[in-house]
């Protein structure tokens, strides 16, 4: 079967012959003509002519090259696959069955021996570039390779000598500069222990802000030093600007597909691109028996009341609108917003992007959530006909206009942090893709699990402090720091700085209750997981000194000696062994013992302090004297701070 790739040259004057033509291909808008994005492989909608794409299978030849032959100033490109060069389409296009047949998804799979790795990397500030590199991991085993995805901060610059096939995403911060966790890694690389990457292949995807004058300089300068280092640019760098979605898709697309035709050798394959393209998007997967469409799921619609958060900075006025509406229960939270905003209030502000957009976190129905990834039917609350859904921005951050809040609290206190990684020399073993760092399963799953946080700034906003609290770092910069602390991989002078931050006055000392922060869904329990062990190591490397480590300890050991919570023993546990003596003297535990206290009885028993020094002989009021229920639960708690497992 003949690949066709069609695009549009320089020159086109708008005239809407192609389009009449054939519409299911082009189509005609105020400067150029276009290939639309379903009936591209890629899904792009533009001309087609950067890095080029194949059309969909089904689409007519023949129709084609008849909307190129109504093309009067001939803009129109034609190329069949494996022709030598392309021609104007007002030329005799050759006839598709002369053309080489492209592999088929059964040769693909046959030349997908050996080594299939492929290591992505992220230089990310506020997570987009984090995100794209995710987005790329999970789309790799499309075209038969087996992707680690990794910050920069999470590798050595030897590391990737072990690699035939990299990838980068990198974003740019204040004037050209690298991203934090980026900053290690590139002097690394510009220093004498740079390896070679010789016959290995790289391909750059970049984001920036074009209003700013170093657009996409450091995936500019990425882009440069693999060229030097000697490893082999497999696909041009893309520049995204601010809406990065469609480039970087695109990127990902035909670099991957370009990745995967690298063999286990490290030669690279031209001729498997467009079938493994072809393969990605269903082209080698196509049922026996005919066409199969696949059906398009959607839900039931349900009737809603949502209640959406408003503030105008000008006046200063806030409050909530309310939209009813009936919507399919499958909408996701911000194609929900989507909709209110096209079709109720052209001004209403949230921060738009992918569902995997760390920044677009907001509050529904009293839950922190990325609305991108959670349906209207899985936070909505009510029954019967109707359904109520309150929509707020994140608490602990300003509001800048109605769900769009100030996240640089939680960007200073990460920045502040130096969250970067320190890694140590460890053990290695040498492998058929060179010399690598071993690590047991066991080990490598649990750092994975610890660093299960899809968004910082969710995390920041759950905690019940961080609104009260602006000093307090905040449970997301301390989970990651304590992620780091406990790599096997960190040197023990990046452990003392993580661990410096952490047992700060502002750090995880500052934090009330990690039950809010357990409650934000999976991600949150493994944060509050680590905020209980930072918790216990501040108190274990402080002796238990100070007041309330003090307390926290006799507390802890008086319930689980004596199975009771008993007001006058606990009283002297907590002051220690010699506050119970110091005030055995004054008098003040034999009088609690024995019932007495100046509270409690008539007011002239007061005056007989006159005479009866230190204090009167009130009687006391009724005691606490209570068993511990569950004791040994109780137990297994205080455990956690005292490490007697």
């Amino acid at each position: 079967m003949s690949e066709v790739i069609v695009w549009i040259d320089e020159g086109c004057i708008t005239c809407n012959a192609c389009e009449e033509e054939y519409p299911e291909v082009f189509v005609v808008e105020d400067d150029s003509c276009f290939i639309v994005s379903d009936a591209r492989i890629d899904g792009g909608f533009d001309s087609n002519e950067g890095t080029k794409s194949a059309l969909k299978p089904g689409f007519d030849i023949d129709a084609i090259q008849g909307a190129a032959d109504e093309c009067p100033v001939e803009v129109i490109m034609i190329e069949v696959k494996g022709g030598e060069e392309a021609a104007p389409a007002a030329e005799e296009a050759a006839p598709a069955d002369e053309a080489p047949v492209a592999e088929t998804a059964a040769d693909v799979d046959s030349a997908m021996d050996g080594d299939r790795s492929l290591l992505v990397l992220s230089g990310s500030q506020s997570g987009n570039a984090e995100g794209v590199a995710a987005k790329v991991g999970k789309s790799a085993s499309d075209y038969g390779l087996e992707a680690t995805v990794k910050g920069m901060d999470e590798v050595q610059i030897g590391d990737l000598a072990g690699y035939k096939r990299i990838l980068i995403v990198c974003s740019t911060w204040g004037e050209g500069e690298m991203p934090d966790n980026a900053e290690d890694l590139w002097n690394a690389a510009n220093g004498a222990g740079a390896p070679s990457l010789s016959g290995s292949h790289f391909s750059v995807c970049s984001l920036g802000d074009s209003s700013y004058e170093f657009f996409c300089q450091s995936g500019m300068d990425w882009d440069g030093w693999f060229e030097k280092a000697g490893s082999n640019r497999i696909t041009s760098r893309v520049d995204a600007d601010v809406d990065y979605d469609g480039p970087a898709d695109a990127w990902m697309i035909d670099a991957l597909a370009h990745m995967g035709a690298v063999d286990g050798d490290g030669n690279f394959n031209e001729e498997m691109v467009e079938a493994l393209k072809a393969k990605a998007a269903g082209g080698g997967k196509a049922p026996t028996g005919g066409v199969f469409d696949i059906p398009e799921l959607v839900s039931a619609e349900i009737q809603i009341n949502a209640r959406v958060f408003r503030y105008d900075p000008q006046s200063g006025q806030s409050g909530h609108d309310i939209w009813r509406c009936a919507v399919p229960a499958s909408v996701s939270i911000m194609e929900l917003l989507r909709i209110l905003k096209a079709t109720e209030d052209g001004t209403l502000t949230f921060r738009d992007g992918n569902a995997d957009d760390a920044t677009t976190a907001i509050s529904v129905n009293g839950r922190n959530v990325l609305p991108g990834r959670v349906a209207i039917s899985e936070v909505v609350s009510g029954s019967g006909s109707e359904y109520s859904l309150r929509i707020d921005p994140l608490s602990g951050f300003d509001v800048i206009r109605d769900l769009a809040v100030d996240h640089s609290d939680y960007q200073t206190h990460l920045a502040n942090s130096k969250p970067w990684m320190h890694a140590m020399t460890r053990d290695a073993a040498k492998v058929s893709q060179g010399v690598i760092g071993t690590m047991d399963a066991v080990t490598a799953t649990t750092l994975h699990a610890v660093n299960d946080m899809p968004s910082g700034q969710l995390i920041h906003a759950s905690s019940d402090t961080t609104p009260h609290n602006r000093a307090y770092v905040g449970p997301a910069v301390i989970s990651r720091l304590w992620a780091k602390y406990s790599d096997p991989r960190t040197s023990d002078k990046g452990r003392a700085g993580y661990l410096e931050t952490i047992e700060s006055q502002h750090g995880i000392k500052a934090e009330a209750d990690m039950s809010s922060v357990a409650r934000s869904g999976r991600s949150g329990v493994a944060v509050a997981n680590n905020l209980l062990l930072a918790k216990r190591k501040t108190l274990q490397d402080g002796g238990f000194t100070g007041r309330h480590g003090k307390h926290v300890w006799w507390f802890s050991q008086t319930v689980k000696l004596s199975g009771q919570l008993n007001e006058t023993v606990l009283a002297g546990a907590t002051l220690g062994p010699f506050g119970m003596a110091k005030n055995a003297i004054t008098g003040v535990l034999p009088r609690m013992a024995l019932g007495f206290t100046r509270t409690g009885g008539p007011i002239m028993r007061d005056s007989q302090a006159l005479i009866m020094p230190p204090a009167s002989i009130g009687k006391m009021p009724k005691m606490i004297n209570k068993s511990v229920d569950n004791h040994h639960e109780v137990v297994a708690l205080f455990n956690k701070f005292d490490r007697r497992f």
